[in-house]
């Protein structure tokens, strides 16, 4: 077995195996296996294998040779070797090494005879390239987003040797971090008037209302100044919905400005780039920012690849101020949960978990790009996949037009929001079919993509959701350019519809494992964005949750919870938007079974533990040195009572004991004393 390490030396280590019947072939000059000219001994084992696994763009082919009858271990180790030996005497073929696997799982996991080095911060620039050279190491590039970080060579013909010399490596007090660069299959988060998703339509005489409600953030802002980076497969420039508008091009798997489509089967990124940018033109299809300027990065390269964090320190050095990521580790068979890819764990590197942190951190000027990540598809807990589950990034699932969880969706604590995507239907998961064929978005041009024509109606997966949230994130910072990364993912939290709240389970803190805080409401997400205009008038901001309808905003207007009641209310959560110094905002809810109940923290959920439970009173007042300028009312609709209950500044709005009425309604407003 072969042991690796990443998180540092307290890191959390996996174990990798040598398959018995696969070999890793790479052709010299990236050139096609096929169509090599071999010597025949050698064409006979290409003919007894089949490719698993290719890196066209790299030259590199994994294949498994067929299995004889009655072939065991020893002989299948035999032929492997005999086929490496044989395919290594050929002049176009540089490299016919041995394959590893996930010993569980047998997924393929490629290794180079690259590493990632970083040492401690402290560590002068002589000392580094010192102990590199101790090691038979050589210098292939210093890395700009980490102090003291490396990427680095061993001879080649090293082998299976990178492993021990990581490990050793890693054990010097100097380092941090040190393991070989690993390669595995990158797996987009795709599954092959529509755009039931923006607006409210009709399918089939069938009237579809599970929109993002982006008309009213039209009216406010569709994304001019902002970059969206979408970092993907190539994608076709030549598009009319995206002219004039891109920017910064680049293609990180072969480090050139050129990130058009290499291959024929790289369609996802032109329908990744249509759901966040694309311009909406007449009988075309709009992005959730039509008027943003697009960052295209192609990436071709393998999971794990030095290539994939150069594409994050790309978009954050060149302006992108949203970073789009519709990929990561495979996905287990949705609708098989004996399929063992399901448990399947895909930490994150390293040198890419740093490459992240550099974007969110230094990108935007120290504000920080906001980067989101397709949860995944395969009907499984996210916290399995390192690159979604990662706390700095923005999570998205996908939802469908009924308002509920598309049967594919990811699921578990790190999902941030979910999107309207397409869906499937699956009698054994008694999942009905979905009325719509799935998103409509730009297609490569002609027939070289999805369709023959120019735009495809099928798009879907998480693929469509996640740039579909990251349009709605640049029309945020189109209006408030000044949010940092944190503020922006804070927002998208405050700005959800709950939706499916029979079955969404949403906890204490309105958070639900399948849909994250709940479905994005473009517009109140831009309304939330918005800075404020007089800061010394705050404004009373939050939501209310009840048993029927879920969580909805404060109206400051009227009651939360209409004129007809939405069934009780089961909490509140209540902050100011617009903060000021010396101001604080408290308030309490008294629970006959629990007591008072007040917030620790300002926005934070205070409320009943389960539906049995009930509110009869409640109360919100300020504290701190300016609580003297102002004043705090509100009033509750209780169960059965006509009248509004009103009070003010810390008064009890509603009962004082377990014998008061059901709280049912809610509104509360500040406003300065004698205005």
């Amino acid at each position: 077995m072969y042991k690796v390490k990443f998180g540092g030396k307290r890191g959390k280590s996996f174990q990798l195996v040598e398959s018995p019947n696969m070999v890793v072939i790479r052709t010299v000059g990236n050139q096609d296996l096929e169509s090599l000219s071999i010597g025949a001994e050698s064409q006979s084992f290409i003919n007894q294998s089949t490719e698993v696994l290719g890196f066209p763009e790299a030259g590199v082919s994994v294949r498994r040779l067929l299995t004889p009858p009655q072939q065991n271990l020893s002989m299948a180790l035999s032929r492997r070797d005999s086929m490496r030996a044989v395919l290594k005497q050929e002049d176009d073929i540089r490299f016919a090494g041995r394959v590893l696997q996930n010993p569980d799982t047998g997924a393929v996991t490629l290794y180079t005879e690259n590493f990632f080095v970083k040492f401690k911060d402290k560590l002068g620039p002589d000392a580094c390239t010192r102990i590199i050279a101790e090691y038979g190491l050589s210098i292939k590039r210093k890395l700009p987003f980490a102090t003291n970080a490396y990427f680095v060579e061993a001879a080649e013909g090293t082998g299976l040797k990178v492993f021990e010399i990581a490990e050793k490596l890693l054990a010097e007090k100097q380092v941090d971090y040190c393991h070989p660069e690993l390669i595995q299959e990158r797996q987009f988060k795709a599954i092959h008037p529509l755009q039931w998703h923006l607006a409210p339509t009709r399918i089939n005489n069938t009237h579809i209302d599970a929109h993002v409600n982006i008309e009213q953030a039209w009216q406010v802002s569709k994304g001019q100044g902002v970059t969206i980076a979408v970092i993907d497969d190539g994608l076709d420039l030549a598009h009319p919905e995206f002219e004039g508008r891109i920017v910064a091009p680049f293609d990180a798997t072969e480090n050139s400005d050129d990130p058009r489509p290499k291959d024929p089967k790289e369609n996802h990124g032109t329908s990744c780039a249509g759901m966040a940018c694309a311009a909406g033109l007449p009988n075309g299809a709009s992005g959730t920012a039509p008027e943003a300027n697009l960052m295209p990065i192609r990436l071709r390269s393998g999971l794990g690849s030095m290539n994939e964090a150069n594409a994050f320190v790309w978009a954050a050095d060149h302006g992108a101020d949203v970073i789009s990521c519709s990929w990561g580790p495979r996905d287990g068979a949705w609708w098989d949960d004996k399929d063992p890819v399901h448990q399947e764990e895909q930490m994150l590197p390293d040198h890419t978990r740093l490459a992240i942190e550099y974007a969110i951190n230094e990108g935007r000027g120290g504000k920080g790009c906001v980067i989101l990540f397709a949860a995944g598809n395969g009907n499984e807990n996210i916290l399995n996949d390192g690159y979604a589950s990662f706390p700095g990034v923005i999570a998205v699932a996908a939802c469908n037009e009924t308002g509920k969880r598309s049967v594919y969706s990811d699921f578990g604590p790190a999902v941030w929001a979910c999107f309207p995507s397409n869906d499937f239907g699956h009698s054994g998961l008694n999942h009905p079919a979905p009325i719509s064929s799935g998103l409509r978005t730009t297609d490569r041009l002609l027939q070289d993509g999805y369709e023959t024509g120019d735009y495809t109606d099928t798009f879907g997966g998480t693929s469509g959701a996640c740039p579909g949230l990251a349009g709605v994130v640049g029309l945020m910072l189109s209006v408030n350019p000044d949010l940092s990364s944190s503020e922006v993912k804070d927002l998208i939290r405050r700005s959800c519809v709950r939706i499916d709240p029979e079955t969404g389970a949403y906890n204490e803190n309105g958070h639900s494992n399948l849909y994250g805080y709940g479905r994005i409401d473009a517009g109140l997400a831009v309304r939330n964005a918005l800075p404020v205009a007089h800061p010394e008038i705050p404004n009373i901001t939050g939501s209310v949750r009840f048993t029927v309808l879920g969580e909805l905003p404060l109206s400051q207007n009227s009651i939360t919870g209409g004129f007809q009641p939405a069934r009780k209310v089961l909490g509140l959560r209540l902050a100011l938007e617009n903060p000021i110094a010396g101001l604080a905002l408290k308030y309490r809810v008294n629970i006959p079974e629990l007591g008072i109940l007040e917030n620790s923290e300002p926005g934070g959920y205070i409320g009943v533990g389960n539906a049995r439970q009930r509110i009869v009173g409640f109360s919100v007042y300020l504290e701190g040195s300016a609580a003297s300028n102002y004043e705090v009312e509100y009033a509750g609709r209780f169960k059965g009572q006509q009248a509004l209950n009103l009070a003010r500044n810390g008064a009890i709005c509603g009962g004082t004991n377990a014998l008061g009425k059901t709280l049912e309604g809610i509104t509360v407003r500040i406003h300065k004393k004698g205005v």
